[in-house]
């Protein structure tokens, strides 16, 4: 059986980011000269390729799930990400206006605030 986690990572990858930055990182996985390049490696094999392929949650929904956790760790620059991402997995900004609502009670007033603001930055460079 051949292991094509990178392959559908890759793949997953450009159809969110696009082929340009999919390109790039392969790029630089593919150089092996960069600080930190096994990271891209498994950001690719590991979360794209193998958690974010499986078939038991449509990405819209592994969407929810994700940002809900980072939203929980206060994960500004990764929040940013995932609402894009959000996006493109087909979550209206109603939808991530929900997520971050249902932050509150569960991850606190200065979690949500960060995350707020956070989605806000996303959205201004959606519609720049």
């Amino acid at each position: 059986m051949t292991d094509n986690t990178y392959e559908n990572g890759l793949k997953l990858f450009g159809e969110i980011y696009g082929e340009d930055a999919a390109s790039g990182v392969h790029a630089q996985v593919e150089s092996g000269s960069d600080f930190g390049i096994e990271q891209s490696r498994w950001t690719l094999e590991f979360a794209f390729g193998s958690v974010w392929c499986r078939p038991g949650l449509e990405r819209k929904l592994r969407s929810c799930v994700v940002l809900g956790m980072l939203i929980a760790l206060r994960q500004h620059d990764e929040i940013k990400y995932h609402t894009k991402m959000g996006m493109k997995n087909g979550l209206s900004r109603i939808e991530l206006e929900e997520i971050f609502y249902s932050s509150v009670p569960y991850a606190g007033f200065p979690a949500a605030q960060s995350a707020k603001k956070a989605m806000m930055e996303a959205f201004a460079e959606m519609e720049a």
